[in-house]
């Protein structure tokens, strides 16, 4: 078995979606002083590698302390976007994507995890390439339509989670977040900033969500890995 992290290291440098604010990190102990090194860290919840909970969307909703351990750990279907992506940096998953992944696969198994490669995770070196805005600050990247999320509900309830190796579920223009709208308030959970799936088969692998409990929180960084 081989272990794949999933997860890009959380720094000061980490790029966010541009309404958070940045990583910070302070020293608090010394071990030369103090006898131990601890240091503090400040970020918001949806920093780095991380999972939106449905309370991230609706009020009332399971938050990341809630969620079912069982949904943690899931079989996983990688889609691959890479080279719609190469052409259009705002290009959607739509159902196709997924039909088509089953035609070659197989049918998504009962209960899973779909996680969506599209290359973009190679920008994580530079904020300003991850985050991609024009000079009118709308930002391109892609992302899920809310077409694929409400054809899973519907179509595919056993999918428990999706995720993105961008900074968003949604393309980078979307104005009214359609994606996360359509998926979270249902009950299951997103992935965000996900890294290295170009090391992952698109089908036969395990997905391990080691995210903290945080208490009542719409999400939280996690480390995130593939188990193939």
């Amino acid at each position: 078995m081989e272990v794949v992290d999933l997860t890009h290291v959380l720094s000061p440098g980490t790029p966010l979606f541009p309404v958070y604010d940045p990583v910070r990190v302070a020293e608090k102990f010394a071990l030369a002083s103090d006898g131990f090194n601890v240091s503090t860290w400040t970020f918001d919840e949806h920093s780095g590698t991380h999972v939106d909970a449905p309370s991230h969307f609706a009020d009332g909703a399971t938050s990341v302390d809630r969620l079912d351990p069982e949904d943690l750990v899931l079989p996983l279907a990688v889609l691959d976007l890479r080279q719609r992506v190469a052409g259009d940096e705002d290009a959607e998953v739509v159902p196709d994507d997924v039909l088509a992944w089953e035609r070659e696969h197989g049918p998504l198994p009962q209960r899973c995890a779909i996680l969506v490669d599209t290359g973009w995770a190679a920008r994580i070196g530079d904020p300003q390439a991850f985050i991609n805005a024009d000079d009118s600050g709308t930002l391109h990247s892609p992302g899920l339509g809310a077409e694929v999320c409400e054809f899973l509900v519907a179509q595919r309830p056993g999918v428990r989670a999706v995720g993105m190796d961008t900074g968003s579920l949604d393309i980078g223009p979307s104005a009214d977040f359609a994606a996360h709208v359509a998926w979270l308030p249902t009950g299951r959970y997103g992935l965000e900033c996900v890294a290295n799936l170009d090391r992952v088969p698109r089908a036969g692998a395990t997905l391990v969500v080691g995210v903290i409990p945080f208490e009542a929180g719409s999400g939280g960084p996690a480390r995130i890995l593939a188990l193939t």
